[in-house]
């Protein structure tokens, strides 16, 4: 009579030892964070990548049970941000806000640097992206995309674009399309977003390829036109302006995107939590708010992808550095 209770004992026996040994792995997960997380971010306070970082870190916080606290380290055009978090623990408490021009430091800084772009890194998620929008002036008045191309290719190597200066990533965005289009253009390098704007505007220089964050107010008042945005599909805050492709240029894609990563080697089930955390984020609609007032959308490409998309950038940027000639002190 006692045989089934022996049976039924040795199988709680069986199930009792499996969760004991399962026990450290899903505390570990249900732990993180115990602590303050830090997110590192290569900008001055105020700019675009940091008001993603802050607006993240709220929501991180909030969600996650612990502060997130932003700590801004700019310098070396990010290259001192990225440092410290490639060289962080792999415990994730140490994250890094990155933008576009992190895929771009392989290109202008390898010889400095003493980190991967790519493999120093696990890349969580993409969260914001600001699609690059071609702009032109008073100095070109061509309604269209087709319109810009048929002036350009008119004049060869005659006509202007400003960019925030070499090795930017406007410069970059400019140099695809003219590679993409068979064109030649005049760069114009300016020392920061504003002056180019500006200059845009008086009539100095004939277009821009810049994020639409930078030019939507001069755009939404008349005094710049907008002939294409290159994004997979048209911005909600420019519903009325068609993507390069839309517009007859293949293939053509130059978003900046804002994403977070943590050091490589950073466990799995903190990787998980943290792109968990990162596409609630982007999807939250005071999120999506937050973001169009800046001339952004929210996005998340998380992962592998989100890893695929930072290798090809590299690549990409990279072979277009060497093909330009790009020297960087």
């Amino acid at each position: 009579m006692s045989h089934p209770s022996h049976q039924l004992l040795f199988a709680m026996s069986i199930l009792a030892a499996a969760a004991l040994l399962a026990a450290p792995a899903s505390a570990q997960t249900a732990a993180y964070p115990t602590k303050p997380v830090r997110i590192v971010v290569g900008f001055s306070a105020g700019g675009p990548t940091d008001v993603v970082a802050r607006a993240f870190a709220d929501f991180a916080s909030r969600s996650l049970g612990q502060p997130f606290v932003v700590d801004n380290k700019p310098g070396a055009n990010t290259i001192l941000a990225a440092e410290a978090v490639a060289s962080a623990p792999a415990d994730g408490y140490t994250l890094l806000v990155g933008a576009t021009n992190h895929a771009m430091i392989p290109a202008l800084y390898s010889a400095r640097v003493k980190f991967d772009a790519v493999r120093s890194f696990a890349p969580i998620c993409t969260v914001a992206v600001s699609p690059t929008v071609l702009v032109v002036g008073p100095a070109m008045q061509t309604p269209t995309l087709a319109a810009f191309l048929q002036q350009v290719k008119a004049k060869p190597g005659q006509r202007t674009y400003a960019t925030p200066g070499t090795g930017s990533s406007g410069h970059f965005a400019s140099e695809q399309f003219t590679r993409l289009t068979g064109t030649t253009m005049n760069h114009i390098p300016y020392k920061g977003a504003a002056q180019a704007v500006t200059d845009l505007v008086g009539g100095q220089v004939d277009s821009s390829f810049a994020t639409l964050g930078s030019v939507l107010p001069q755009v939404q008042s008349g005094k710049l036109t907008a002939l294409a945005v290159a994004s997979p599909q048209r911005s909600a805050l420019l519903p009325k302006v068609p993507t390069f492709e839309e517009a007859g240029v293949k293939g053509y894609s130059a978003d900046a995107w804002y994403g977070l990563l943590a050091p490589a080697g950073t466990p799995p089930a903190i990787v998980a939590a943290l792109e968990k955390a990162a596409q609630a984020f982007a999807q939250a609609p005071a999120t999506v708010d937050k973001l169009r007032g800046l001339g952004m959308d929210a996005r998340s490409v998380c992962g592998t992808s989100f890893g695929t998309q930072l290798q090809r950038e590299v690549q990409s940027y990279s072979r277009i550095a060497r093909e330009l000639d790009l020297k960087t002190e």
